[in-house]
């Protein structure tokens, strides 16, 4: 605790930086508003709509590039390995968000379940902020209790699921090999979570080397918590004004 005191501190004396994170927060997210979390491109699109039969590459590539392009997934990735240092318990976190993530993209498209993707996405949103206040310590705070972490991952992984599950549905997409496709678009957003896992532990490993690392870490946890909050009112005013 005394870290995160020692944080605050540093946010009343130094609100430049923590002002200027958030500034840099709000520029990024104005710049991908013009795209939905899980939208696909139109030439993806298209080409989705077009195909017939069992293609296993194609959707492979698209998955992938899903991921590494889904800021929202990246941004909770983030939170979730915040504080994470062992392989092992990296690989149980990204296990229990992939096992969610996959069964509700699967039994979404299959079994026709229709949701409002605005509200998919709003959810997604807060996983962020849920994440980041988790980080923060703040349950222990508020409640005094810590939920249980790796539920909550897996929870909030049957919704980012469920939020490509409803873009998928607005696509006509063929029956004929529609399993073995949407079985090969999964393994492609599989792969793009381990690729974009993979840069984000890069980056992580060096900083966490840095002494700026605990300095920062409240900072960062509070730019993260910031960011799902916007994502979250987006798509919020999304659902009700559109």
């Amino acid at each position: 605790m005394t870290i995160f005191q020692d944080q605050l501190r540093i946010l009343y004396t130094r609100p430049f930086v923590f002002w200027t994170a958030l500034a840099a927060c709000f520029a990024l997210t104005s710049l991908l508003s013009t795209a939905y979390a899980h939208g696909v491109a139109d030439g993806d699109k298209g080409y989705i709509q077009e195909t017939t039969g069992f293609l296993f590459a194609p959707f492979v590539y698209l998955g992938a590039k899903h991921m590494v392009t889904g800021y929202d997934h990246l941004l909770f990735l983030f939170g979730v390995i915040f504080f994470l240092y062992k392989m092992k318990d990296i690989g149980i976190y990204v296990t229990m968000f992939a096992v969610g993530h996959s069964l509700t993209l699967l039994i979404g498209v299959l079994a026709n379940i229709s949701v409002s993707p605005y509200l998919i996405d709003a959810i997604i949103g807060l996983s962020v902020v849920y994440k980041a206040l988790d980080n923060l310590g703040a349950y222990q705070r508020w409640f005094g209790f810590q939920p249980n972490t790796k539920a909550a991952t897996l929870i909030f992984g049957l919704f980012h699921g469920f939020g490509l599950a409803t873009k998928l549905q607005d696509f006509q997409l063929t029956p004929d090999g529609l399993i073995l496709n949407l079985i090969s678009f999964n393994i492609g957003v599989e792969l793009g979570q381990l690729l974009a896992l993979g840069a984000i532990l890069i980056v992580m490993g060096y900083w966490r080397r840095t002494q700026s690392f605990w300095r920062h870490a409240y900072t960062a946890n509070v730019v993260l918590m910031t960011l799902g909050f916007i994502l979250t009112g987006y798509q919020l005013a999304g659902f009700f004004l559109v």
